[in-house]
């Protein structure tokens, strides 16, 4: 997923669940079908369970990657409201 240049960018890192997927939902509610979120977050169960949260809403997850030894990147695109 290369190249997908995201429309908003929230960063949750310090943030626990259900803190981590209300403002991942929240964040995703004010966007437009179609555009991109990326999340970057430091709690690594958010890191299963956001992506499976937003699919289980029909939002489309195109990247969960982690990117150091503590931090984890996801990009979700809205695919409906």
């Amino acid at each position: 997923m290369e190249g997908v240049a995201p429309d908003k960018r929230i960063n949750i890192k310090g943030l626990v669940c259900p803190y981590t997927f209300v403002k991942a939902k929240l964040a995703i509610e004010s966007m437009d079908v179609g555009q991109v979120l990326e999340i970057l977050l430091d709690y690594e169960e958010a890191s299963r369970s956001i992506p499976k949260s937003m699919e289980d809403h029909g939002q489309k997850v195109l990247k969960v990657e982690k990117i150091n030894e503590s931090d984890w990147i996801l990009l979700i695109r809205k695919e409906k409201d």
